[in-house]
């Protein structure tokens, strides 16, 4: 295969990012479409070593790098043994070269149980945690199907402020028959605690979840699209107010406070995935894993890896996903870095005529060699991105 753009030098030494994926979960939540599992009995000295091995693997088709972040995701990581978490940091700080400032995130759910692991995790390496509190209204909580009330989610996030350097919680709005008020009053709370970091999500009604079902048979009725837009509008104003701007479409963060992880998926850098369902892009490749629990595992043991798929990605391709992926983010793209890593001009992947259009309309704005959607425009994101992206 000829060498492509993303071979190049200076490529090739941008930090990368690894995901790890821990499929795990006490129960399925019924808005969740998320590769996560149920079950009885777990043998974790072998998820521990077929993640080492899925590790090893990956590593050495992509040796040397700068690691600038690890992500325990799933599932729910928090649910690991602290010695696994250890164990792959290590080895991932072993195959790869660790930024001097290197964050590793693990999600946790705010119960008692996980949080009296959060120090034990603080020792295995983990210097930032997401804590899916999703609601500060029990009603709510119990609707989104959680096993945790708010006084225990409050609680986990008093431990995990008091362990980790960094903090972010995750709240869902636009539920159902949730006033303009109610999310006022729970979003106040939320930015009272003082975290670096919040993640606010719109409930979206997903394919193949509880939830879809229940609309399906005319037993939940989504909020008015309307009423969620004037709801996101309202997270802008607050958010900005308290120093929380947002960064991306649902993530607000004080400088300096963004998830450096999620920023490498955003800016179309390179990342490693290992574990069930974990994607990965590296060198122009797309990778990606069986997604069952018991598939992967018996990958890893056929083949000592968890891989289904690698496919290498065209020019075209890695274009569209950076320029799809950059343009959630309020800083927009660097055109430059995108030709670069594809080998193909702006002028081959967007529509000029479209984007002065939309800049008319202050939808979008192009400074140089950066696009951006402005903030007014991010609700309408899903419009705009096939009238400017040729590709």
């Amino acid at each position: 295969m000829p060498l492509s753009p993303l071979d190049s030098p200076a490529l090739a030494q941008e930090p990368m990012a690894l995901y790890v994926h821990w499929p795990f979960c006490v129960s399925k939540c019924p808005y969740c479409d998320f590769n996560s599992h149920v079950r009885a009995d777990i043998d974790m000295d072998a998820w521990r070593s077929a993640l080492l091995d899925d590790l090893a693997h990956e590593a050495a088709l992509n040796p040397g790098r700068p690691l600038s972040s690890i992500f325990f995701g799933g599932g729910t990581p928090s649910l690991m043994p602290p010695a696994i978490v250890a164990s792959l940091i290590d080895a991932a700080s072993g195959y790869w070269q660790p930024t001097r400032d290197m964050e590793i995130t693990l999600e946790a759910n705010p119960s008692s149980v996980e949080a009296a692991r959060f120090a034990d995790l603080a020792k295995a390496g983990v210097n930032r945690v997401s804590l899916g509190i999703q609601a500060l209204d029990d009603q709510a909580l119990h609707f989104l199907g959680r096993a945790h009330d708010v006084a225990e989610g409050l609680a986990a996030l008093d431990v995990a402020q008091s362990v980790f350097d960094r903090v972010n919680f995750d709240l869902i709005y636009a539920r159902p028959d949730q006033s303009e008020a109610a999310w006022e009053a729970e979003l106040a709370q939320g930015l009272s605690f003082g975290t670096d970091h919040l993640s606010l999500y719109q409930l979206t009604i997903e394919p193949g979840t509880r939830f879809a079902t229940l609309v399906a048979q005319g037993k939940m009725t989504p909020a008015d699209p309307d009423h969620a837009a004037t709801l996101y509008e309202q997270t802008q104003a607050m958010t900005d107010a308290a120093g929380l701007p947002a960064y991306e479409i649902s993530n607000h963060a004080r400088p300096g406070q963004q998830s450096r992880h999620n920023l490498t998926y955003w800016r179309y850098g390179a990342y490693a995935g290992v574990g069930p369902g974990a994607h990965g892009r590296r060198n122009g490749v797309a990778t990606l894993r069986h997604k069952k629990p018991e598939n992967w595992m018996n990958a890893v043991h056929r083949n000592g890896h968890g891989l289904q798929s690698e496919e290498p990605l065209a020019p075209t391709d890695r274009a569209r996903e950076a320029l799809i992926m950059g343009l959630r983010l309020a800083e927009g793209v660097d055109l430059r870095r995108i030709a670069d890593m594809s080998g193909l001009q702006p002028d081959v992947l967007l529509d000029d005529e479209a984007i002065i259009r939309l800049t008319a309309l202050n939808l979008v704005e192009r400074t140089g060699q950066r696009l951006r959607v402005t903030p007014a425009a991010m609700l309408l994101l899903d419009a705009i991105l096939p009238e400017i992206i040729r590709v």
